[in-house]
């Protein structure tokens, strides 16, 4: 079983300006996630695609074992992720001469995230026999109970109705929001399939606090909070 991690990481951002190589906890923000794909041991290579030489010479410093160089159609604004992720599989397997069984896209602004998540979302894929794996934390909202949406007319109303009126937020089906940290596929279906949603996706629950996004400065500073205090209470624990 031949395993792939890929690192997606695009040169533009809107909310943070360079995240992606914006120093956190004393490292690149992309270092993050390769340091964390190798503390896994799962992976027979790491793969960074980019629109960015910069960013591609910080991924291969801090350990990545292939740098794809992402054309700019894939790089824009508006263009999908998956495009990129199956370009990215196609230059490594082309660089490497491996036919990978397994990838797993790891993304860049979510570095809260714990090897233990990768090795857990890549166990239930390879266990369950499901097609795609994705990451989600409980959510906060529930679209039976207090979640609302704007209609075309302008009323307000609950984003899913259920069939019998629910009068507690516990009683209503548990829903998670996804959180964009960890995505696992069979190589075949990453090719087969232009939807990230199939019959065989399955869910893989992650901790609130290891799930933020960082997709604004509110974001970065959280993270930042979050990763400093982590590192008192070991320091403190020592």
């Amino acid at each position: 079983m031949k395993r792939i991690c890929t690192i997606c990481a695009r040169a533009g951002s809107k909310g943070v300006k360079n995240k992606n190589i914006r120093m956190l906890a004393g490292k690149p923000l992309i270092a993050h996630s390769i340091l964390q794909a190798k503390a896994t041991m799962l992976f027979d290579a790491i793969a960074v695609s980019s629109d960015s030489e910069e960013i591609l010479t910080i991924a291969k410093q801090w350990g990545a074992d292939f740098i794809i160089q992402r054309p700019m159609e894939m790089a824009t604004d508006t263009a999908g992720k998956l495009p990129a992720i199956r370009h990215c599989l196609e230059e490594a397997e082309k660089q490497s001469g491996i036919q990978f069984d397994i990838v797993v896209d790891l993304d860049c602004t979510s570095p809260l995230r714990l090897p233990e998540d990768i090795l857990g979302s890549v166990h239930l894929l390879e266990e369950s026999g499901a097609t795609n794996v994705i990451t989600g934390a409980p959510a906060r909202r529930s679209p039976y109970f207090n979640l609302v949406e704007e209609l075309e007319n302008g009323e307000i109303a609950l984003a899913k109705v259920s069939q019998k009126p629910i009068l507690r937020r516990q009683d209503a089906p548990r829903c998670y929001d996804m959180n964009a940290s960890i995505y696992v596929w069979t190589a075949q279906s990453l090719r087969e399939n232009q939807s990230l949603f199939q019959t065989g996706t399955r869910l893989y629950v992650m901790p609130e606090e290891r799930s933020i996004d960082i997709d604004s400065e509110l974001d970065f500073s959280l993270v930042e909070f979050l990763m400093a205090r982590k590192m008192t209470i070991v320091e403190v624990g020592r």
